[in-house]
């Protein structure tokens, strides 16, 4: 079994994620989250918040391993925003509470880590935010919002994130792993949903580590892959585009050609397409895609377009015609720069470019309401000469720059208040309104420019998240989901959800053939890199080449490169006698060693203790003893004179016999060999003595790298209850001399 299969078999279950109680979390930390002050997100992360706050919050929930810990902070944190906008008073302090909850949200995140397929779960994975709660609560909370069907809506974490715009939580490196591999399909889940137009949930998928060689070849799971379905629908939107220009080169205001007709049918299928995305994740993570707002005002325009265009068709009013065609020319202002920008969306430029629109919009908006007093001002001091609409034509004219009409034409509003009035909206407008517009744009796009990332990371995240949908139109592309719809819907309300899924499944298959054998094709032997580069064939075709002919770029594809060079390197098992240094002592570097020596001035204390050895084979009154190795004494070692920390072992010379006689410094044995001594010289015939050298230099620097260690408190505190014990046993032996000294003269007495 492989890695991934055994990761597979690691998912939680549905009847696990079922029992999880997600509402005891909630008040917990909304109570734990104390925060009195307003804390930048700077001084939230801070060292001294860090150890204060948020890690014993860590430590505290890490404890439960609750896998909804990191939905319930996010609860909290749409809680304290709520608060924030409903009490400005004291707004900066439940700001800094919700930014608590981002963090904390974070932290907790790190600790299922560990596992990919948990960390997956505990992001993807829909909550229900009652589980668990008693039922007078549930009661409560139904009287209180009102059980209008989507009160158990479920909902995960990431969709909360992007729904709390949680830019720092969804750029976080942790979480953008889990967007990648959801992004690329590496990660499968079905994201369960009641609010579906087309609800297809008779088999839904346990979350799971993608594996191709499991799968079906023709794995229709695969179009709701968010990389392929961006790439499908930069197809869709370019099919789109043309069929828009077709219908307005062949225009004909008497009836609908063959060109308007796939339009219409184009223009049809898209808007479903919109309508269901929308519906499917909520209007408040739809709209926080710009490019949403851009294509649900082309939906606007095409659904204006076919009210004057089938007004026109049927009373024959040439008219209304012409109107449905004008306003239909007004979409291409969407349509070419959408497309466009499809190529360029993570560019900072036109990540700026979104928030200054919003900008733009809102700020034109409060001078329109601004201004709105000086129209009505105008029209009733000259409503016989000027009407409504020339009046606020001439105020947008003056508003962009053209200043001669409004001293030109101010008298023919009032003799006296016309120029007054003219004057000051036209220094207002070109003077004061256009300086804060261009200030307000300039830091827009400095505040953009500096956190361009995490902008750009936050808008990926929402569309990959838009891109997995539950929804069975979803799996088929415009306009084949205009048919399905038209299909499916009326089957579901009469046949069973198992012959709904086969009819479903039927019909992606058919529809979707080419794209996904293309899929298929992909995945198993271009997706990998260099996967279908590693087939003997291939390689063994690439190696018959002349070198000449393998120059030539497009082969590179097949032969090997520099990094496949890389990875085989590291992949081969390299002997242990493959050495790059010489094993003497003299030239050894040990870290250790060095790191170590900066703390003891000397390491003589723990070298091995030498052995005086006779010149002549001991005597008998010697008692045939060996001569046990005595340490020197700490004069003896001065007399020596002081040696370096770093020192390498020296090499001593010695008069032992030639059969024990070693070149590498160590203390000769005599007599029978210790264990330690078999270890390292035990195959001393066998080895170079370079080697035994080299094994005994690392005994020596281990042994003084031990006196670095806690043990040295421990031996000198044994010393000195060695020594109190020798004092109590000498007390002791005085004592019994002096018992037996009187004791001894009764003896003789009785003897």
């Amino acid at each position: 079994m492989d890695e991934e299969q055994s990761r597979t078999l690691l998912a939680p279950t549905t009847e696990y994620l079922a029992s999880i109680k997600v509402f005891p979390l909630i008040p917990s930390i909304k109570k734990d989250v104390v925060v009195n002050t307003a804390l930048s997100w700077d001084q939230l992360t801070a060292s001294d918040v860090n150890f204060a706050i948020v890690r014993p919050l860590v430590f505290k929930y890490a404890k439960l391993k609750n896998m909804a810990i990191v939905y319930a902070c996010f609860v909290v944190r749409s809680h304290f925003q709520s608060e924030a906008e409903d009490d400005l008073a004291y707004s900066g302090v439940q700001l800094s509470r919700a930014s608590l909850c981002e963090i904390l949200a974070m932290k907790l995140l790190g600790t299922f880590a560990s596992n990919q397929i948990r960390l997956v779960s505990v992001l993807t994975a829909s909550w229900n935010p009652l589980a668990g709660a008693p039922r007078e609560i549930v009661n409560e909370v139904c009287d209180a919002v009102g059980d209008d069907g989507y009160i158990f809506e479920p909902q995960c974490a990431l969709e909360l994130a992007i729904a709390t715009v949680s830019k720092g939580f969804l750029s976080s490196p942790i979480v953008q792993t889990v967007v990648n591999d959801i992004y690329a399909g590496r990660v499968v889940f079905s994201m369960s949903s009641n609010r579906s137009v087309l609800a297809d949930n008779y088999k839904p998928r346990p979350i799971e580590i993608y594996d191709c060689r499991n799968a079906p070849f023709l794995d229709h799971y695969r179009l709701r892959v968010p990389r392929y379905g961006a790439i499908m629908e930069f197809l869709n939107f370019a099919l789109l585009l043309t069929t828009f220009l077709l219908c307005l080169s062949s225009r004909d205001v008497n009836y609908m050609n063959g060109f308007e007709i796939v339009f219409v049918i184009f223009a049809l299928a898209f808007a479903l397409e919109e309508y269901t995305a929308s519906k499917e994740h909520g209007w408040g993570i739809y709209v926080a895609d710009l490019w949403n707002v851009f294509d649900t005002s082309f939906i606007i325009i095409f659904f204006a377009y076919m009210g004057f265009r089938i007004k026109g068709l049927v009373k024959t009013d040439v008219n209304s015609s012409e109107m449905a065609f004008d306003i239909l020319a007004c979409g291409a202002c969407i349509l070419f720069p959408r497309l466009a920008f499809f190529a360029v969306s993570n560019n900072v430029v036109v990540l700026a470019l979104r928030a200054m629109i919003s900008e733009f919009i809102f700020f034109i908006a409060i001078a329109a309401i601004c201004f709105s007093g000086l129209l009505f001002t105008l029209h009733n001091l000259a409503s016989d000469k000027w009407s409504l609409k020339g009046i606020a034509w001439l105020m947008v004219q003056i508003w962009f720059g053209n200043t001669y009409l409004s001293f030109g034409q101010a008298e023919s509003f009032h003799p006296i208040f016309g120029p007054i009035l003219m004057t000051c909206f036209a220094a207002l407008s070109n003077t004061l309104l256009l300086t804060i517009l261009i200030s307000i744009l300039s830091n827009t796009f400095a505040r953009i420019d500096a956190n361009a990332k995490q902008e750009y990371l936050f808008q990926f995240a929402i569309s990959t998240i838009q891109g997995v949908k539950s929804d069975a139109l979803f799996s088929y592309q415009p306009p084949f989901n205009l048919f399905a719809f038209l299909i499916l819907w009326p089957l579901s309300l009469i046949l069973s959800p198992r012959a709904l899924h086969t009819t479903n499944v039927f019909l992606i298959r058919l529809t979707a053939f080419p794209t996904l054998i293309m899929i298929g094709i992909y995945e198993r032997y271009l997706a990998e890199g260099q996967k279908w580069r590693e087939s003997g064939s291939a390689q063994y075709l690439y190696n018959s080449l002349t070198r000449r002919v393998k120059k030539i770029p497009i082969l590179d594809l097949i032969g090997s490169s520099s990094t496949d060079m890389y990875d085989a390197i590291f992949d081969i098992e390299v002997a242990d006698d493959l050495e790059l240094f010489e094993s003497d002592g003299e030239h050894e570097y040990d870290p250790l060693r060095s790191m170590h020596s900066m703390h003891s001035p000397s390491h003589d204390s723990l070298r091995p203790p030498s052995i005086s050895l006779p010149a002549a084979p001991p005597g008998p009154s010697a008692g045939g003893r060996r001569h046990a190795s005595l340490p020197r004494s700490p004069s003896a070692r001065s007399t020596r004179g002081a040696r370096s920390p770093t020192a390498s072992p020296r090499r001593r010379k010695n008069t032992l016999p030639p059969v024990i006689q070693t070149s590498s410094g160590e203390v000769p044995t005599v007599g029978p060999r210790s264990p330690l001594s078999k270890l390292f010289l035990g195959r001393r015939e066998r080895e170079p003595s370079e080697r035994v050298a080299a094994a005994t230099a690392r005994v020596e620097a281990l042994l003084e790298d031990v006196r670095a260690l806690p043990v040295n408190k421990l031996k000198d505190e044994m010393k000195e209850l060695q020594e109190r014990q020798a004092r109590i046993e000498n007390l002791l032996v005085t004592l019994t001399r002096g018992m037996r000294s009187t004791d001894q003269p009764v003896r003789n007495g009785t003897l």
